[in-house]
């Protein structure tokens, strides 16, 4: 009995490119039953996997009819990994042998099952990751690519949006520091989005707190709460803010407005309340402010 050929990939391109068509001759060249498994994300759409696995099995059958085509999920552990690989062959294709072909940043690496693989030379300069980049801000004028863009956004995980707001003190917090933006005038915690680059919410926060004002030095950071936030970018999406607020003393340091921060003036705790009840806060800050009234007025 001949061995089935078993092509290892993620195919994460729009289409086939000459160096997935060659992989797969190759391995036709010496198989009468060709299998690709597609590795699955346990992440929902992402810039390194944003093709889910219908998409990429119409676009190789489409060219290549023929093919098996089966899914095969992440796993943390290569062990396990590679025996569930080995266990959807055996079961799928019972009393069946397997070749198992890799190319470029291949799993032979990773791989520690019983069937026996193969890596098979690069044909060309051909990368998936390249393509992507290349046509990651390129806008069709088609019915097709909006369609696209409409499924891609559906077949994402709802997001929580995590932010950081800080509450800086001084005079033993009798005052604190606030921002005025311009898109409304009304005053603000300083704060912002987290980046992927903060190694934690603290450091997120002495960021933002220096991008907004200036390179002031301060007390390390001190968590207060977090909270939903009722952001008006938000307000009709399903995606939402969650907030992290911080208080901090200041040290020393000239405060001055950057970034989308027009102007920062510091306050009493006593006229916080009077601009409350005069709507000069931003209404997205309200229950921050009613977390250090509650617990510094």
């Amino acid at each position: 009995m001949n061995k089935i050929g078993v092509i290892i990939a993620r195919f994460q391109s729009p289409y086939l490119h000459d160096g997935h068509k060659a992989l797969i001759e190759s391995v036709r060249s010496t198989h009468n039953k060709i299998v690709i498994v597609l590795g699955i994300s346990p992440i929902l759409g992402s810039r390194r996997n944003p093709l889910d696995f219908p998409t990429r099995e119409k676009m190789i059958k489409k060219e290549f009819p023929d093919l098996v085509v089966l899914p095969l999920s992440d796993h943390p552990l290569d062990s396990k990994w590679s025996q569930n690989l080995d266990t959807m062959l055996s079961s799928t294709f019972v009393g069946s042998k397997f070749i198992l072909y890799g190319s470029r940043d291949s799993f032979i690496g990773y791989y520690s099952g019983h069937n026996e693989t193969k890596e098979l030379p690069e044909s060309g300069q051909f990368s998936s990751t390249i393509i992507r980049q290349q046509i990651s801000d390129k806008v069709m004028d088609s019915e097709s690519f909006r369609v696209g863009v409409i499924y891609a956004y559906s077949n994402t995980y709802l997001k929580v949006y995590p932010t950081v707001d800080i509450a800086l003190f001084r005079n033993n917090k009798k005052e604190i520091l606030l921002g005025r933006k311009n898109i409304d005038n009304k005053w603000r915690l300083l704060g912002g989005f987290t980046d992927p680059t903060d190694d934690s919410y603290e450091i997120a926060a002495q960021r933002e707190l220096r991008e907004e004002c200036g390179p002031v030095e301060t007390t390390p950071m001190q968590y207060e709460a977090s909270l939903r936030v009722n952001d008006w970018r938000y307000r009709r999406e399903e995606d939402k803010i969650i907030t992290t607020l911080f208080s901090t003393d200041y040290v020393s340091g000239e405060v001055k407005g950057s970034d989308d921060i027009a102007e920062v003036k510091w306050f009493t705790l006593k006229e916080l309340t009077d601009m409350l009840e005069n709507k000069t806060i931003a209404e997205e800050h309200y229950p921050q402010f009613d977390v250090l009234l509650k617990k510094y007025k």
